[in-house]
């Protein structure tokens, strides 16, 4: 959850770079809430009001942990317009998301990996 709620509070920041853990997590939590969102519409019969508006609610945070995960790869944030081509384009940026980081410091910033604390378990 931590991931989601950091994603959030970086509303719109396209500056940086973002792991992979960071951009899947996100990903896999908004999934998680659109799933039961829906569910609670149907079940009260509803609208699709809620998701509707959960959706235009994290439309930017999700514009920017993109761009954000695309600058970890060394690719410049307008790769997400390849996005817009049916099929071949969400494949590719599905491939991008997850390449993994770009090894040290590149034109976008540090290594996100190496900015973290090791956590011990």
């Amino acid at each position: 959850m931590d991931w989601y709620l950091r994603v959030l509070k970086n509303y719109v920041g396209f500056q940086g770079r973002a792991r992979r853990k960071e951009y899947w997590m996100f990903y896999l939590f908004n999934a998680i809430i659109s799933l039961i969102l829906y569910i609670v519409q149907s079940v009260a019969d509803l609208s699709s009001l809620l998701t509707t508006l959960y959706s235009i609610a994290v439309f930017l945070p999700s514009l920017a942990v993109t761009v954000r995960r695309l600058h970890d790869t060394g690719r410049s944030g307008w790769w997400i317009l390849i996005g817009l081509v049916p099929f071949a384009g969400a494949i590719v940026l599905l491939v991008f998301a997850c390449l993994d980081s770009y090894p040290n410091e590149n034109q976008y910033g540090q290594n996100p990996k190496l900015n973290e604390p090791i956590e011990y378990k």
